[in-house]
């Protein structure tokens, strides 16, 4: 199959990538550039293979973290579907099965909060990649402006790890923020993803577990 290391070294998808990434700074997004897409793609590729997921769909997760926002280089609005058809031609070219290109062109196609769906492991742990991902490193030239919302945010949280407990079933999110922001700024912002999360871990037959400053902020179905 066609590898991550072969994704990376595209040139069209490293050119979109940066394209995006370029057009979200003018905007006056966070980082969507390979600080991102790397994070994403770890976590979810981790995400499945510490669940028990077999190599290949470890691979595909992988790939499928790290070509998700090249719809960006389009438009923001609808950059999922948009990154999905540009990315079936790029990955046919590079001699990819039809059968992985549409596990990840589904993926890359629902991981917007605003309309995405979750239809497939490798779908769960994308948007669980993609949602997890708030620190201080995504703010651009580390000077945040305090007067947007997102940043101040981004800034505050020092420490961000995701865990997976495979006994019990639960999928762990862990942030420590300082008090630069606040939970209730994080909610703001952050509400629909972690209610994607919690969709995507369910797919997985997991829990989602989120928990800032040491307090747990939702209610998993488990707890007492």
């Amino acid at each position: 199959m066609v590898t991550l290391q072969e994704i990376k070294q595209n040139e069209a998808i490293r050119v979109l990538i940066k394209a995006g990434n370029r057009y979200l700074d003018h905007m006056g997004y966070t980082e969507h550039g390979p600080r991102h897409v790397g994070y994403v793609s770890d976590t979810a590729s981790r995400i499945l293979r510490c669940l028990g997921y077999d190599d290949h769909m470890v691979e595909l997760a992988a790939i499928a973290g790290w070509v998700h926002d090249v719809g960006n280089a389009i438009n923001r609005h609808n950059h999922g579907a948009n990154g999905a058809i540009l990315l079936y031609p790029v990955l046919r070219e590079m001699g990819m099965d039809i059968q992985d290109v549409v596990a990840i062109i589904t993926a890359v196609g629902n991981h917007e909060e605003q309309s995405g769906f979750i239809s497939s492991n490798v779908s769960a742990a994308l948007a669980l990649g993609d949602k997890s991902d708030a620190h201080k490193s995504r703010v651009r030239n580390g000077r945040p402006d305090e007067t947007d919302i997102h940043d101040r945010v981004n800034f505050s949280i020092q420490e961000n790890k995701v865990t997976v407990d495979r006994e019990n079933r639960v999928i762990h999110h862990e942030l420590t923020m300082d008090d630069s922001s606040s939970v209730m700024e994080y909610l703001q912002i952050y509400m629909s993803r972690i209610v994607m999360c919690e969709k995507a871990a369910a797919f997985l037959h997991c829990s989602f577990d989120l928990v800032i400053n040491g307090q747990s902020i939702n209610n998993r179905p488990d707890k007492d």
